[in-house]
């Protein structure tokens, strides 16, 4: 039988964004669900290495991160949100220290004890706190620990969203809650909340070569856009430059701090490259570092560039980078003394549900933070280390609202049970697993780093194909989180290719063939879809 709960704050994700939100609001008297579709630390979060940018050095400014971040966002960055977050990494820092984050620290030639401070692309200082190479498992880790420990937060693994509940479709629509599949008793159930949070992260799994985890199915982009919420700037898909290249290495990311502390981007002969595209060579933003990349892979009919820091001392590297050195030996690469094979690789969704300075959606009570948002900070291109401090600092902000708002919200009115008395169990699961490999190899091919109208359009006429099968499998058969993910990714690649069809230029992580360069005659614009209209621009 189906079965309810209900609760004060519903937050879909359990990552540093939902997590964040989690601890800052339980000290408050109000009960608190966190829900994770795998284990809690299956998410994005986990497995981030570079770390989180904030001003701590004495040459640096809160205005230079600004200037930053306004131009890797490639005019589509919101400059109020820009100085909204970049003047909360301090605090945001200070924060997750108090978590019981434990941060790398260097000591200075008069004794002084303080952060070290990485550099990586798009920075002009060093301003990028980590731990180790394995910052985003540290602060994971803690915040896991931490609301393990409170008594106001239950968290729930191997829960997975069908879909979300919101009142009558009129002016006054509110959210209500969702429906969940409890993986384990493999049971639809019904959890009712006065406020509800995606924090679920980005959609790069829509993509065939990704460094994200299996977990990145674009889950609440497409619950939202289900619900009604407007998705903004889904063509800006990050490809992050490293991936490693290893027939066994699955999604293993190479930290943009290789690059900062010196590591330079070679082809099979050992000659350099970047210089080519860009005077700031392998610091350069990802997006141009990506294609450069791309560009010679293709030129040369190669699989794979290098990247070699080798002629750093051991120690050093060992000392910096040692997951990464760790994770290389176990396929035979010693990056103290070879260069390391990689290629670009899906990495963050800039764009996502479109939110405020708050987080609130166009759903009451709805909120997004996170990869899952569009906040405005990012644009049209992320730069290194901005997407932790977006989770703290937009945590930060959900929570002031919900604090604000919960009081005066009524609990919501009785939910009907899930009904699955029409469907059976399916006999043809291969269907999944057959879609979902089309679906992100046709992305890969048509809808990746290089685009054209020809391949946006060969790809969206594969879409609409692939959302049939998949909705009649949806009505036929009960749900399994292999089915929810797929049916959410299929919905998130349709508004990755109709953003890029509506953009006729270049810009930041939109590359076309047909439109090669930006559009400087007017304003830039964001990209924007309403679920139910036509025309989104």
């Amino acid at each position: 039988m189906p079965y309810s709960q209900n609760y004060d704050v519903l937050i879909i994700g359990s990552g540093g964004a939902g997590l964040s939100l989690a601890l800052k609001l339980a000290n408050h008297s109000m009960r608190i669900a966190v829900l994770s579709k795998f284990a809690l630390t299956a998410g994005s979060t986990y497995y981030a290495q570079g770390g989180i940018s904030a001003v701590f050095g004495a040459d640096d400014s809160i205005e230079s991160h600004i200037e930053d971040t306004l131009d890797a966002g490639a005019g589509l960055c919101d400059p109020e949100i820009v100085r909204l977050t970049v003047t909360h990494g301090k605090s945001s820092i200070d924060w997750l220290r108090e978590q019981g984050v434990v941060f790398t620290e260097e000591q200075t030639a008069s004794g002084e004890i303080k952060l070290h401070l990485n550099k990586e692309g798009g920075h002009s200082h060093r301003r990028i706190v980590h731990t180790a190479d394995a910052t985003g498992k540290a602060v994971s880790l803690s915040l896991i620990e931490r609301a393990r420990e409170h008594v106001n937060i239950e968290l729930f693994e191997h829960h997975n969203v069908v879909e979300l509940i919101t009142s009558a479709k009129d002016a006054g629509k509110r959210i209500l809650g969702a429906y969940v599949l409890d993986s384990k008793r493999q049971q639809v159930k019904t959890i009712a909340a006065r406020a509800v949070v995606l924090a679920t992260g980005g959609a790069s799994k829509a993509y065939l070569y990704s460094t994200n985890p299996q977990s990145a199915t674009g889950d609440g982009i497409a619950l939202a856009w289900r619900a009604g919420c407007r998705v903004s700037n889904m063509e800006f898909m990050q490809f992050h430059p490293t991936c490693l290249y290893h027939p066994h290495a699955q999604s293993f990311l190479i930290s943009e701090a290789v690059r900062g502390e010196g590591g330079k981007l070679i082809l099979p002969d050992g000659s350099s490259f970047m210089h080519h595209f860009d005077s700031r060579e392998e610091l350069a933003p990802r997006d141009i570092v990506a294609r450069a990349i791309d560009h010679e892979m293709k030129k040369r009919g190669i699989d794979c560039v290098y990247l070699d820091i080798s002629h750093k001392p051991e120690q050093f590297i060992r000392e910096h980078f040692p997951t990464i050195y760790q994770q290389c030996l176990e396929f035979d690469i010693d990056i103290t003394k070879q260069p390391i094979p990689v290629v670009p690789a899906a990495h963050y969704t800039c764009g996502g549900v479109l939110t405020d300075s708050y987080a609130r959606t166009d759903i009451a009570n709805l909120y997004a933070i996170g990869e899952v948002a569009c906040t405005g900070l990012h644009g049209a291109n992320r730069m290194a280390s901005n997407s932790l401090l977006e989770c703290l600092v937009f945590a930060e902000r959900a929570s002031e609202d919900i604090l604000q708002k919960l009081p005066g919200i009524l609990p919501p009115p009785p939910i009907p049970d899930w009904d699955e008395s029409q469907v059976s169990d399916s006999d043809e699961e291969v269907v999944v697993s057959h879609n979902w490999d089309e679906l992100r190899r046709f992305m890969w091919d048509y809808v990746g780093i290089v685009r054209t109208d020809k391949r946006l359009s060969r790809a969206m006429s594969r879409v609409e194909l692939l959302k049939k099968e998949i909705a009649e499998y949806y009505s036929n058969f009960r749900v399994t989180s292999d089915l929810l993910e797929l049916r959410n990714l299929v919905i998130a690649a349709e508004l990755i290719i109709r953003c890029a069809q509506q953009r006729k230029e270049s810009r930041g992580l939109h590359y076309t063939l047909d439109y090669p360069h930006t559009d400087n005659s007017k304003p830039a614009q964001n990209t924007v879809l309403t679920p139910g209209t036509t025309n989104h621009r």
